[in-house]
């Protein structure tokens, strides 16, 4: 039941992190520029984005050991990037910014710009990094792989069905729900940010 719990919760703030709804309105609005085989460059933007998050998943703690970063130091910046990030996507800057990136690259490769910032940026990364650096058993891992994995399996979905139903699709629509979402993640930056000031007091 623990593991459960622990599945759910990471899955939670996966899914406020990467945002596969606010995500999907910056992949509809761009589909028209991508010329090459769509299916093809959405999964292999998905797989991409997986093997970068598990990878600071495994040496994230190791990273904040090598650089002497201590956990609340991080969990605070992490907190503030959030927060920052979360207050973007409430004013939809956050899709602006990601499309303007996007559109600025004139060959859609899988990885640049669509696999990173799109679905692994600072966000996802930063909260990778936090849930494993203060745990090292094997199930905190274990649930931590397989919410990433739920989370992009998705976003993939989304996005092959955006394929299909791209015409019948409001931007709009999706720019609401991302906001909503933008609230839940700014509440969840403040408890990183108060959990990483506790820590330092304590």
């Amino acid at each position: 039941m623990y593991a459960f719990e622990n599945f759910i919760n990471f899955f939670a703030l996966y899914f406020l992190v990467i945002d596969p709804i606010g995500t999907l309105a910056v992949f509809l609005s761009v589909l028209p520029n991508i010329k090459n085989n769509k299916e093809k460059v959405a999964i292999e933007a998905v797989f991409y984005a997986f093997l970068i998050l598990v990878f600071f998943l495994l040496l994230g703690g190791f990273i904040l050991a090598h650089l002497n970063i201590d956990l609340y130091s991080l969990k605070i910046a992490g907190g503030i990037i959030l927060l920052i990030i979360s207050l973007e996507m409430m004013f939809d800057k956050r899709l602006e910014r990601k499309e303007k990136i996007i559109k600025s690259d004139d060959i859609y490769n899988p990885i640049f710009p669509l696999a990173i910032p799109l679905l692994a940026g600072p966000a996802s990364i930063t909260s990778v990094i936090v849930t494993t650096s203060d745990s090292l058993s094997y199930s905190h891992y274990i649930n931590n792989v397989l919410a990433i994995l739920a989370v992009l399996i998705i976003t993939l979905f989304l996005f092959l069905i955006t394929l299909r139903f791209e015409r019948f699709l409001k931007k709009q629509i999706l720019q609401v729900t991302s906001r909503i979402i933008g609230i839940l993640l700014a509440a969840l930056s403040l408890q990183y940010i108060l959990d990483g000031i506790s820590q330092f007091i304590g």
